[in-house]
């Protein structure tokens, strides 16, 4: 037995030592592979444990994508950190607010539309990321115009910070009110609404220029004729106006006639003495200044003037010192009009009307350098309406209102008191003018190639029918 044990001791001691080899190249083949830079056979570089390569290296940690918040213009929303609050950037002050409220919240106001940035950090530096952004009302920009317009069917879209408007409105009227509301809420507006357009065609205007004068003129004098013992009147006057005109006068002849009867006429036979008091007032009521008829397309400018022009003098100044110039220059006066017509699509007529009327001034006229300038007197008005087809409107109240009183008398014997307004006559005139235009819009249509007006109806021709003369055979000659 135990002879057989120390046959069997080299063998097991050899397999130990195959073992072992064995283990350490198996060892060193790993080495090699985790160590591809140390050669094969060459012992390892200490490394020093203060070198950088012996200390552990840290990877950053991965930052958190930022929070979107979305926001209207004009509303706010509040932030909540489960940690306190240290520290708040805002990107753009202009776009959006930011308010700390309390060490845990935020409030987040909207101002304009655009895009911001939000950051929070807390007490141990940890920052919070948060992308703001801010937009335009629209459902309650699209719920404003349903209030003021229900029939209108206009959406609302936003492009950034601009409100685009479509769809198709009944009037450019209402369109450029809708523009209104929504301006009001956004500056940045793009209208793409759609509006029917009015029909084409031409337009004449009946314009009737009419001034009411109320003009009153007021005269008051006396003329004193004598007898002198004859039967022969002799005519005695004041000279304030024109005194009776006598016929019929005869020598011995016991009465005579005066061709003015509109003069009060006294007559004392006892004395021999006779007076007329001239007493009138004289009032206008109306004239007709102008009656054009005008005809123009929808939406062009027409124009109308009946009067004239007066020149008046320009100085024109000259140049190295020499003489200035005179130039001669003419300014319009009378009656005048201006209107522009449109269609609409409703059939009414859209009017713009400017009439004027002047005339020249000699009471207010100037004198310059031997030049007589007369002023002008003006009435203006313009006015804007809608109007049917035939319909009237009055333009009036443009009043011109003047008072000219004049006084004669005889020198010295005009001056006594009492007695002497027997030798005065007065002359006051008071105008009171008033400009009255009527205005008549209609829309004409062209006659088709067809259709042939009708001329003027006469109860019969001017000229018979002509009947040709039978041939007659020519005479030899």
């Amino acid at each position: 037995m135990l002879g057989i044990r120390e046959k069997q001791m080299p063998v097991l001691l050899c397999g130990l030592v195959l073992s072992g080899l064995l283990t350490s190249l198996t060892a060193a083949s790993a080495q090699q592979q985790a160590n591809p830079g140390v050669e094969k056979g060459l012992p390892e570089k200490p490394v020093d444990p203060g070198s950088a390569a012996s200390q552990d290296v840290k990877q950053p940690p991965q930052e958190e994508a930022p929070q979107s918040l979305h926001l209207l213009v004009g509303r706010s929303l509040v932030i909540t950190s489960p940690t306190r609050i240290k520290r708040v950037s805002l990107a753009d002050p202009n776009i959006a607010e930011a308010v700390v409220v309390t060490p845990y919240q935020v409030l987040l106001n909207g101002k304009t539309p655009g895009g911001v940035s939000l950051l929070l950090w807390d007490e141990s530096d940890q920052s919070q990321a948060f992308e703001v952004s801010v937009d335009i009302d629209v459902l309650g920009l699209s719920q404003k115009i349903r209030e003021v317009f229900p029939s209108e069917p206009v959406q609302v879209e936003t492009s950034k910070d601009v409100v685009m408007l479509s769809g198709k409105v009944s009037s450019a009227a209402v369109a450029d009110k809708i523009f209104e509301v929504v301006k009001n809420s956004t500056p940045k507006v793009t209208s793409l609404m759609q509006v029917p357009v009015a029909p084409a065609g031409e337009i004449m205007l009946q314009v009737r220029f009419a001034e009411v004068n109320r003009s009153v003129v007021s005269q008051l004098g006396a003329n004193i004729f004598h007898n002198f013992g004859s039967k022969m009147p002799f005519l005695t006057t004041t000279q304030q106006f024109a005194g009776p005109q006598l016929g019929n006068q005869q020598s011995g002849a016991n009465n005579f006639t005066i061709s003015d009867l509109l003069n009060v006429f006294i007559f004392r036979p006892d004395i021999d003495l006779a007076a007329t008091i001239k007493a009138l007032q004289q009032q206008n009521v109306l004239e007709i200044l102008a009656e054009p008829n005008l005809m123009t397309a929808s939406g062009k400018d027409a124009s109308f003037l009946a009067g004239g022009e007066f020149p008046f003098p320009i100085l024109q100044s000259s140049s190295g010192g020499g003489f200035a110039g005179i130039t001669i220059q003419f300014k319009e006066f009378g009656v005048r009009l201006n209107f522009t017509p449109s269609l609409t699509t409703d059939g009414q007529i859209h009017l713009k009307v400017r009439p004027e009327v002047s005339s020249l001034d000699f009471t207010n006229a100037l004198t310059i350098q031997g030049f007589f300038i007369p002023a002008l007197s003006t009435r203006r008005v313009e006015s804007e309406m809608d109007l049917a087809d035939g319909q009237s409107f009055a333009i009036a109240g443009l009043m011109d209102n003047r008072v000219t009183e004049q006084l004669s008398k005889i020198p010295g014997i005009g001056d006594i008191p009492v007695l002497g307004k027997l030798f005065q006559s007065r002359n006051r005139t008071k105008s009171n003018d008033e400009l009255l235009v009527v205005v008549t819009p209609r829309i004409v249509k062209p006659l088709s190639s067809d259709q042939i007006p009708h001329g003027p109806a006469f109860p019969k021709s001017f000229l018979g029918p002509v009947v040709p003369e039978q041939a007659k055979p020519a005479t030899p000659k």
